[in-house]
């Protein structure tokens, strides 16, 4: 029996150079591969990034993209972090249209619900910052939709294997990179 479709979390970690993200995403897109979400940054080690990429599929699927990304000569180390206890968090930042009076109130009352932040205020809108789990974002986002969104934009999901968890990929790419 096949096994199903699901979103899998994949963290890369790539040699820090120009070029390796077009590269990658460029490569997973000549074979196929969409990329449901997509984050890179700098680790703590300058020479190194990691790219947290989710991908949607079956086992065959991952294993396709886990074989084509390690055949990547500027990527170091790739492991399937939703196979393990892992962390995850999304970042939304977005404008909503927020006339003084009982609408601004109670738009202050679902930031607060929802533990974010407004980070800005203009005299018809605010810009409100929300992290967590992607349904969590998706679900502030529906809730304020009604009063009038003017802008969005969202990170992509960053993840980590909890600590307790049997290796880290930290730990992994320190036993690559020997």
């Amino acid at each position: 029996m096949p096994s199903p479709t699901q979103r899998h979390v994949l963290s890369a970690l790539v040699q820090n150079v120009p070029g390796v993200l077009a590269h990658i995403s460029g490569m997973l897109a000549s074979r196929g591969f969409n990329i449901d979400s997509l984050a890179v940054g700098e680790t703590e080690n300058k020479t190194l990034s990691r790219m947290t990429f989710v991908v949607v599929g079956d086992d065959r699927v991952l294993e396709q993209v886990r074989k084509q990304l390690e055949k990547i000569v500027t990527v170091v180390r790739v492991i399937d972090v939703s196979s393990r206890d892992f962390v995850e968090r999304d970042l939304l930042l977005l404008k909503v249209q927020a006339p003084s009076g009982p609408k601004r109130a109670e738009i202050r009352e679902l930031v607060d619900i929802f533990r974010g932040r407004i980070v800005d205020v203009g005299p018809e809108e605010l810009m409100i910052e929300i992290s967590g789990r992607e349904n969590k974002v998706q679900a502030f986002i529906e809730r304020v939709r009604p009063y009038g969104i003017t802008e969005l934009v969202r990170t992509g999901r960053v993840a980590m294997v909890r600590s307790d968890s049997d290796i880290s990929i930290a730990d992994e790419a320190a036993k690559a990179t020997a």
